[in-house]
């Protein structure tokens, strides 16, 4: 199964939404089943990697993501993956206009596996002060763990995951 987190520039909520979800997939010992990826909608911070704010927070949550580098979505991104999960609805639209009928099946709001939240987009904390990196992550925790549900029962229904 691959699975690719889309926002904006690829600094911040993608990234950071890439080390979250691995982080989960290991918790659970299925990160051997499912490739992750993140990328963005804008090419404005190809080859960087993500913000040090960004770095910052989640090192404190003890996942690193100083290897990551941004990129741009590709229209091969909307064949390549099985789940396209955009942070906000300006990153959604923008990929449904990537998309054909079937491409667009697969790509959804991050927040839809975090009913919970209260919310249904990750905000953006680049402009913002550095708290605003712990409240994005606190959602992108959230997502992530509903997310690893989806993948586990996923991966039960093709078989490839045999234990309860």
């Amino acid at each position: 199964m691959r699975i690719l987190f889309v926002c904006l520039g690829n600094i911040c909520r993608s990234p950071m939404a890439e080390g979250v979800f691995r982080r989960e997939l290991e918790r659970r010992g299925i990160d051997h089943l499912v490739e992750v990826d993140s990328a963005g909608t804008s090419n404005w911070h190809v080859g960087e990697p993500p913000d040090p704010r960004a770095r910052r927070a989640i090192a404190k949550r003890g996942v690193d993501i100083s290897d990551l580098r941004g990129r741009q979505v590709s229209a091969r991104d909307l064949d390549a993956f099985d789940l396209i999960l955009a942070m906000d609805a300006e990153n959604l639209s923008d990929l449904l206009a990537l998309a054909d009928a079937a491409q667009a099946q697969r790509v959804r709001l991050f927040l839809d596996f975090a009913p919970k939240a209260g919310v249904r987009e990750v905000p953006d904390p680049y402009f913002g002060e550095e708290d605003g990196f712990d409240m994005v992550l606190d959602l992108l925790q959230a997502a992530a763990q509903g997310l690893a549900d989806h993948v586990e029962e996923e991966l039960r229904r093709q078989g490839k995951l045999t234990r309860a």
